[in-house]
């Protein structure tokens, strides 16, 4: 896998952060769907089965809501490196450490960790901030 990252252009790592990140605004929510399959599913008003879910559905609900919140502030962060042209490890880093992040941070949530689940949300706002910091340093150079 280190092989194959140490062979894409630096630029197209930043694009695949961002689809990656897409696709983990998700996860948390089929953790949702099986737990709604789980109570039974009232397709008439499905807003109205929260307080009905268990309660590890109810933080996969909340982080599934987080996920959007992090990911705009994420994808704006990236796409400011890539049309900057930052071209550093520091920055594939920051991208790939936001991914990583916010995968555990949802992991952690489902699980009840806060700490955990904190920490992680501060590694993936660290992540956006330094993306964002080499862009504005490489667009003022």
């Amino acid at each position: 896998m280190l092989m194959y990252l140490l062979q894409i252009p630096i630029s197209a790592i930043f694009l695949y952060s961002i689809a990656a990140a897409a696709v983990l605004i998700y996860l948390p929510f089929l953790v949702v769907v099986y737990a709604r399959v789980m109570i039974g599913y009232d397709i008439a008003a499905p807003r109205t089965m929260f307080d009905k879910l268990p309660p590890y559905a109810q933080r996969a609900t909340w982080a599934h809501q987080n996920s959007f919140e992090a990911f705009m502030l994420f994808a704006a962060a990236a796409l400011s490196a890539y049309a900057t042209g930052v071209n550093s490890l520091l920055a594939v880093g920051a991208a790939l450490a936001f991914v990583l992040a916010r995968l555990l941070y949802s992991i952690f949530y489902i699980l009840n960790q806060p700490i955990l689940r904190s920490a992680m949300f501060g590694v993936g706002s660290f992540g956006i901030a330094t993306l964002f910091v080499l862009s504005i340093i490489k667009a003022t150079n």
